[in-house]
């Protein structure tokens, strides 16, 4: 465990330690391949996906109105698919090639995150290696390091690992730190949910499976708090700077829960469920914005240092968390 990694730039110790809730917001990008690409998402109303130059200007936007942290997601067309994600972990990506525009533009500056899964690069759909339609735990946190190590070169402040496989934190953290990357973080879904408020994000990201589903691996949604204890325990004794809870509003109790138990900080995903039922039924902003008000409080109260919601950028353009 590397407690200085927290701490390392002022944009990460502000994401951290800040006392606004501004402070603590990370706002999820879908970055794709190509040139002045800006496509709406079904569903998720006012987040697009952007090829890297579109990302770029709206990142810039961003960072003007105080919003510093970023987590990018990597969305591949299906030529760009094979069985392991290969592609995931190539420096011409279009996330590799924004996460260093990002970290060369701005610096300490900016918290930038990066997904790492197989999910968005298999052409089966599913968050590992596939052997007769069951997820090898093993193989697939080999491949997931390979994306871990290829983000951290390009300059990733944060790996942000979203799969549920066994032992993976432990992995990242060993080839990282055999690689040099000392100060590069570990964010970890620690306690992922099999759930059904992520259908949203498989559209925008294209990775719904081919076959079956995820309760292999994502925890089932009748788990009690002992199991949710465990994961984020063990998480945090291989070496996870940050704990992720996911999704987060019919989780809240889990989030006190686990944050009562850890002493790393937490972190909480406003998942794209959660964000589609108000906007969707709250097309006037001012009751918009005392709902999202609501909510980010709510996350805090139940003991979230970080919330990543699709929210954040709505928010600091209108001032409400000032």
């Amino acid at each position: 465990m590397r407690l200085r990694i927290n701490r390392w730039t002022p944009a990460r110790r502000d994401l951290i330690f800040g006392r606004k809730i501004k402070h603590s917001l990370v706002q999820p990008h879908f970055v794709v391949a190509g040139q002045n690409v800006d496509d709406p998402i079904q569903g998720m109303s006012g987040i697009n996906r952007q090829s890297t130059d579109i990302l770029m200007q709206t990142i810039e936007s961003d960072m003007k109105m105080g919003l510093t942290s970023h987590m990018i997601f990597l969305v591949m067309d299906d030529q760009m698919k094979d069985s392991t994600a290969s592609y995931a972990s190539d420096h011409t990506s279009p996330l590799h090639n924004t996460v260093r525009l990002l970290k060369d533009r701005y610096g300490d500056d900016i918290v930038v995150m990066t997904d790492v899964c197989l999910c968005t690069g298999t052409d089966h759909g599913h968050c590992g290696i596939v052997k007769e339609e069951r997820i090898e735990n093993d193989a697939t946190v080999e491949e997931l390091v390979k994306i871990g190590i290829s983000h951290a070169k390009d300059g990733a402040d944060y790996i942000s690992a979203s799969d549920m496989m066994d032992g993976r934190i432990l992995r990242l953290r060993e080839e990282l730190d055999k690689h040099g990357f000392h100060s590069t973080g570990i964010m970890s879904y620690s306690v992922k949910y099999a759930s059904s408020f992520y259908g949203p994000f498989r559209e925008a990201a294209d990775s719904s499976p081919e076959f079956g589903d995820r309760k292999s691996h994502q925890m089932d949604v009748r788990s009690g708090y002992s199991e949710a204890i465990m994961e984020a325990l063990t998480d945090e004794k291989e070496g996870a700077d940050i704990i992720m809870i996911k999704p987060g509003l019919p989780y809240l109790d889990v989030l006190r829960k686990v944050a009562d138990a850890v002493n790393r900080p937490m972190a909480v995903y406003n998942v794209s469920g959660e964000y589609s039922m108000v906007m969707e039924g709250n097309r006037d902003i001012h009751k918009r914005e005392r709902i999202i008000r609501e909510i980010f409080n709510a996350f805090r109260r139940a003991g979230a240092d970080v919330i990543v919601s699709y929210h954040a950028r709505e928010a600091a353009t209108h001032g409400w968390l000032e």
